[in-house]
């Protein structure tokens, strides 16, 4: 099973039957059925991994998502520098090194996005209300100018279409202007996007097609009783995947299945779409997680990071009650939204420590373990200004953007990452461990649970001979903070060579990216 405890029927609220079926499923998963290894009298205990490869981990299980969040954080209208109509190049620089498979332009921005204001010469472009977010956007950043962030710094682009407004009244119109789009907006936008000679396309400038192949149906919809109902919302995502369709056979559609959703729209809407997405929030209450809110976590670092190694847990259980909810679907999940959202002065105040760098090392190392059926998926926020739970922080208005704990956390993995994932046999105590394969070559993630305490590893690759490998790791005090002042001070990653005898002492609180060759 997973490294801890699974959390039992009675704290999932799911049946004793769908329990059994869920840990037989998790049962099943690349490294949770490993052996914990015991700490001999030397105090090195086995780390070994087996070579056959289980599954292919998909190249997208690292992306980000782009929404324009209005006052509440200005994520885009900030990255844009208005002056020089272009990205700020720190943001670009930043991006680029995290380098996220995939980005996602939208969230619930999609409901009440038109997307021919963002299209051709900006002058002409309409300022649009932000009707979630608050404020004002200014459309400067548009289809084509996502489409070149994406490119520069090496992603995929995935668009998240207008669906009705998913049904929500409040989003259809404001001010007399209507918010909403059907069916042919939507399979106009792909043909503006990816038809080779698209007249209004090349009319704004853009020759060749921007070329974007995934596309999502539907963001956060069951989420509203004021939206639409399951059945309306497969049929039209149906509506919605034939007409898209034509105008590009060739794109990846992602259909939402949240909220016990997946079986139903798979049975409806299965043949027409790729992928069931779905979200997930880590939102502690006061109740249970009460050190993680406001500044709370300085005055108790021992609960704080007990809280933040257990987080993983609540994102396990929303994945696997994914997993379940798909019945008989062969549709692959793709987590488009993933959010580790805490009350605090600036939002999630916490979420510039360490200590969450490594929680989150767990998430992601989760996210590898579900990878037989996770094929899309992220852990935070992109970028913004000031909440913590954003990946990339942007310094207004001036001043070199820079990576949260969780982006350093999400390039480490990217990149050191095979193209297969492999099982672990043995695991020492304090350690949560994965691993993949390409070629000749292991890629170990590991994360050390313990606050204070290293622990000492015999790594070894089961029936092979290690012949050489390298160590890249972050080991940093658990409630050191990042900022824009110390940046460049803290987190850094070292590399280091993987001893003739394969023995490594993991740092407490550590987070390490290991590369074995092997024959």
């Amino acid at each position: 099973m997973n490294p801890d405890k699974l959390p039992s029927p009675l704290e999932t609220g799911i049946s004793r039957r769908q329990a059994l079926g869920l840990m037989t499923a998790a049962a099943g998963l690349a490294g949770t059925a490993a052996i914990r290894a015991q700490d001999p009298a030397g105090g090195v205990s086995a780390l070994t991994v087996k070579p056959a490869p289980l599954f292919e981990l998909s190249p997208y299980l690292h992306m980000q998502f782009m929404e324009p969040l209005g006052t509440t954080d200005g994520s885009v209208e900030a990255a844009w520098d208005h002056l020089h109509d272009r990205w700020r190049p720190d943001v670009v620089k930043a991006t680029r090194d995290l380098a996220p498979t995939m980005l996602r332009w939208g969230g619930i921005f999609a409901d009440f996005y038109r997307w021919r204001e963002g299209v051709g010469p900006r002058a002409q472009r309409p300022p649009m209300l932000n009707l979630c977010w608050g404020g004002m956007e200014s459309n400067q950043v548009g289809t084509a100018e996502f489409v070149d962030f994406a490119r520069q710094v090496g992603s995929e682009p995935l668009v998240c279409v207008n669906f009705e407004s998913d049904g929500r009244k409040n989003y259809l119109q404001a001010k007399g202007s209507v918010r909403t789009a059907d069916a042919r907006e939507a399979a106009e936008w792909v043909a503006y996007c990816n038809a080779p000679a698209h007249a209004e396309r090349r009319a704004h400038g853009s020759e060749q097609p921007l070329g974007i192949r995934y596309w999502q149906i539907g963001n956060e919809t069951s989420y509203d009783r004021n939206g639409f109902d399951l059945e309306t919302a497969a049929k039209k995502t149906v509506e919605f995947a034939k007409a898209m369709r034509q105008a590009d056979p060739a794109i990846q559609l992602v259909a939402w299945g949240d909220s016990g959703w997946a079986a139903r729209m798979s049975e409806i809407a299965g043949e027409h779409v790729q992928y069931l997405a779905f979200h997930h929030m880590f939102d502690p209450d006061n109740a249970s997680q009460p050190v993680l809110r406001g500044e709370l976590y300085r005055r108790d670092p021992e609960a704080t990071w007990h809280q933040l190694m257990a987080a993983w847990q609540i994102n396990d259980r929303k994945i696997r009650e994914a997993r379940e909810s798909r019945g008989r679907s062969p549709l692959p999940l793709a987590l488009t939204e993933c959010h580790f959202a805490i009350p605090g002065r600036d939002r999630c105040d916490v979420l510039s420590t360490w200590a969450a760098g490594v929680s989150y090392a767990r998430i992601l190392n989760n996210h590898q373990r579900h990878g037989d059926v996770l094929k899309i998926a992220t852990a935070a926020d992109f970028c913004g200004t000031r909440w913590q739970v954003n990946a990339v922080m942007i310094p207004v208005p001036g001043g070199a953007a820079y990576l949260m704990p969780v982006a350093r956390v999400m390039r480490l993995y990217r990149h050191h990452l095979g193209s297969h994932a492999l099982g672990v046999a043995q695991t020492p105590e304090g350690l949560d461990v994965v691993a993949s394969r390409r070629g000749q070559k292991a890629f170990l993630h590991v994360v050390n649970t313990r606050q204070t305490r290293a622990v000492r590893a015999q790594l070894g690759i089961a029936d092979a001979r290690i012949t050489g490998g390298r160590i890249f790791q972050i080991a940093d005090d658990p409630l050191v903070e990042i900022s824009p002042l110390n940046r460049a001070e803290v987190m850094k990653v070292v590399e280091k060579p993987l001893p003739p005898d394969g023995v490594w002492e993991f740092p407490a609180a550590s987070v390490s990216a290991v590369e074995v060759d092997f024959s």
